[in-house]
């Protein structure tokens, strides 16, 4: 990763911010984006709330050259379906899906010129894993699933590589209040066949392969990162 240009979205807490870390450590060189400007990290930030502003206005300091964009930002909107507001799927698939087409959208000239770029973006077990009371979040989830294959299939031939990462519940602040206390820890743990569940540098560290030239023939997959949630019993 030694000088590579690397955009991350949402890299002040969580998995966005465990990336950076360890992309820093590599000798990247960062460039992010979000609300917040991530703590420790040396990086060209720009304010962007990507609810509220087009990314074409608020990524106004990008490199012509970008080797890399990983779009972190995401919802845990978990209510019965009957409690499900038309609103919280329009929130759901904004932040979820018109963020991420949005960020690549500002950034697809810088993308396209390094001709060997990776875009990673973020799903969860449970578009694959049918589970109750995640309806909105399952729907935004797999129309980004669906983005990653299709910007995949249409950015081959510049080689340009775009992933999608599905994770199981993971240790961040985003999902904190499903993990608690020692109780609601102890069940997480035992909902998993690995009997715990995960932590943000389990999901950055395979980010931070797809972003890599060790992971130059990978592109247009569903990677579930989830402890086998998604495909053991």
């Amino acid at each position: 990763m030694q000088g590579k240009q690397i955009l991350i979205i949402g890299a002040s807490s969580g998995i966005g911010h465990a990336l950076a870390q360890q992309l820093q450590a590599q000798g990247a060189i960062l460039f992010t984006a979000g609300r917040t400007e991530p703590e420790g990290i040396q990086s060209t930030h720009m304010t962007w709330d990507v609810t509220q502003t087009p990314a074409v206005d608020a990524l106004n300091q990008l490199p012509d050259t970008l080797h890399g964009l990983v779009y972190c930002p995401g919802s845990i909107n978990l209510k019965p379906f009957q409690r499900l507001a038309l609103d919280d799927y329009r929130r759901d698939f904004e932040i979820n899906v018109l963020g991420a087409v949005s960020a690549i959208h500002a950034s697809y000239a810088a993308i396209k010129k390094s001709k060997s770029a990776s875009v990673v973006l973020f799903s969860t077990v449970a578009a694959k894993l049918g589970m109750g009371m995640h309806s909105s979040v399952s729907v935004a989830k797999s129309a980004v699933e669906g983005l990653a294959k299709s910007l995949a299939a249409e950015l081959a031939p510049f080689n340009v590589r775009v992933n999608a990462i599905a994770p199981s519940l993971t240790d961040t602040p985003m999902a904190g209040f499903l993990l608690g206390d020692d109780t609601k820890r102890e069940a997480a743990n035992k909902r998993h066949p690995l009997n715990r569940y995960g932590s943000p540098q389990d999901i950055a560290s395979m980010a931070a392969y797809l972003l890599t030239d060790q992971a130059s023939w990978i592109t247009g997959q569903i990677i579930g990162i989830d402890g086998g949630m998604g495909s053991l019993k």
